[in-house]
């Protein structure tokens, strides 16, 4: 695929491929024109849709930083449980990278980085579920439209119907950001011990397994 497309814009995080009139996501999905961005009629290059994108790539970077810039101060692990309750339900930048600039900084404490990850993590889900159950149309709908999420909303929200256990689980190892599932199963009404239940063991097996890893390995995990 990849030999015969051109490359024509970005969205939050992936390059965006043309064939054949239709928009190509490098991870697999398929996007509509316009509800990513605008295409120039004659020169087909992104249009202002386009340059909103890098403005908010720009955006991303510098709380990027910021986020990275906790790992070099005396309150990397109150900011890294913080940072998980927020990535949980709002805040774009995931845990990750906080987590393992801390653990690789002192790789005895890796296991113990996880399970603070861990944690706030699921208190952020809780957070988003209450959201999308009590505020989805208020804050939880404009927030999925501002960020390009509603495609991910509906694929969620078709997941939930039948396998809310299976589904929240799969958010450890999927490319649609948690907070995506932590609203929409609150959206629609999802069995919240079930899905606490899943968010516990789906997260702490993400995060503690990274943190174990490096504790085990140290640099070689780099």
């Amino acid at each position: 695929l990849i030999s015969c497309v051109k490359t024509i814009g970005y969205d939050n995080h992936f390059i965006l491929y043309k064939k054949d009139n239709i928009l190509y996501h490098n991870n697999g999905y398929v996007y509509s024109v316009t509800s990513v961005l605008t295409v120039g009629p004659d020169t087909n290059q992104p249009g202002e849709a386009a340059d909103s994108t890098e403005a908010r790539r720009g955006v991303l970077r510098r709380l990027y930083d910021w986020v990275l810039h906790w790992a070099e101060t005396p309150y990397g692990t109150p900011a890294l449980f913080l940072l998980a309750v927020a990535e949980s339900s709002f805040f774009p930048i995931p845990p990750e990278p906080l987590l393992l600039a801390l653990a690789f900084a002192i790789p005895a404490r890796g296991l113990w980085y996880g399970v603070v990850a861990s944690v706030g993590s699921v208190l952020g889900g809780v957070i988003g579920y209450a959201i999308g159950y009590a505020f989805f149309e208020e804050v939880g709908r404009p927030f999925f439209v501002a960020f390009g999420y509603m495609d991910s909303y509906e694929q969620v929200a078709r997941m939930f119907k039948e396998y809310t256990f299976l589904a929240v689980l799969g958010a450890a190892v999927s490319p649609i950001p948690y907070k995506v599932f932590t609203i929409t199963a609150g959206a629609t009404h999802a069995d919240f011990w079930t899905f606490l239940l899943a968010s516990a063991i789906g997260r702490s097996a993400r995060f503690c397994a990274e943190g174990l890893i490096i504790q085990a390995v140290g640099e070689r995990a780099r």
